[in-house]
């Protein structure tokens, strides 16, 4: 699904323990998914599981959801820096299509392995899995494997 420049990639299901008082969707737990969604993101546009959220913009709620609904988290790189990656997001509705939240800018920052922030690289968004990082293959691998 898209909107616009958005790819609705992720969708979950609001279940009774991501409620509030109010019994809607509490915001702390979409944050969460926000930011697991952008990381993984992040992972796959860097190629590098050493990637770091950095910055948030302004989160704007516009909307709630009820238990039993079903959201969607889209996100887009916006732009690609020397050694960090910024991304839009939007949640919305899957029933209604209505916007829950939007977020301007995410970014996120490629660590080398000294955890310090190190170039990455790249200029545009991939879809293509040769940037999912390769040392995390293998040690899955090597974890099935035994």
């Amino acid at each position: 699904m898209t909107t616009g420049d958005i790819t609705f990639h992720t969708r979950k299901w609001v279940r009774p323990e991501d409620l509030n008082a109010n019994g809607t969707l509490f915001g702390g737990s979409l944050l969460r998914w926000i930011d697991e969604e952008a990381a993984i993101y992040a992972i796959v546009q860097l190629g590098n599981g050493n990637a770091v959220t950095k910055y948030m913009s302004e989160i704007n709620f516009v909307s709630s959801a009820a238990q039993g609904d079903l959201i969607e988290m889209g996100l887009t790189a916006t732009h690609f820096g020397r050694t960090s990656l910024t991304m839009r997001a939007e949640v919305r509705n899957m029933f209604t299509r209505q916007s829950i939240l939007t977020i301007e800018k995410i970014v996120f920052v490629n660590l080398g392995k000294d955890g310090l922030p190190a170039p990455h690289g790249y200029t545009t968004i991939t879809y293509d899995r040769d940037r999912v990082p390769h040392q995390h293959q293998h040690q899955h691998l090597g974890a099935i494997a035994t």
